[in-house]
């Protein structure tokens, strides 16, 4: 993604609360190559509220920046949580930031921690074999 000018602040520095939507777009779009949505889960009645966010500052990101966000998932989750491990890189491979995002799944209606869906269990299983 390219750092939009809005995103920065008078310093020509990203802002640091910008980098939280950076670390979700990369998981949104992490699962949509898998095949599978965001929006697909809540079809499913489950929804994925972040309760934390850790988050390392190295280098700074400017203005009009390509940044490239990886996303990782080191562990299958076997209950209702799910922790993405995120890293932040310029167009010189230098890594900006890294982080953790932990994500509860949740029955949409009640609000009770659930299981992840199965169709994103047996999309993600493959890379746990």
């Amino acid at each position: 993604m390219r750092v939009r000018y809005a995103e920065t602040d008078q310093m020509n520095v990203v802002y640091y609360g910008n980098y939280a939507q950076y670390f979700e777009v990369g998981r949104v779009e992490s699962i949509r190559q898998l095949g599978y949505t965001y929006k697909d889960m809540e079809e499913q009645g489950v929804i994925m509220p972040v309760v934390e966010l850790h988050i390392k500052y190295l280098r700074p990101a400017t203005y009009d920046d390509l940044l490239t966000v990886k996303t990782m998932v080191r562990e299958l989750p076997h209950d209702h949580r799910i922790e993405f491990f995120q890293e932040v890189y310029n167009e010189q491979g230098k890594m900006l930031t890294s982080g953790k995002v932990v994500l509860y799944f949740l029955d949409e209606k009640t609000r009770q921690k659930t299981l992840m869906p199965e169709t994103l269990r047996e999309k993600l299983l493959k890379y746990f074999e």
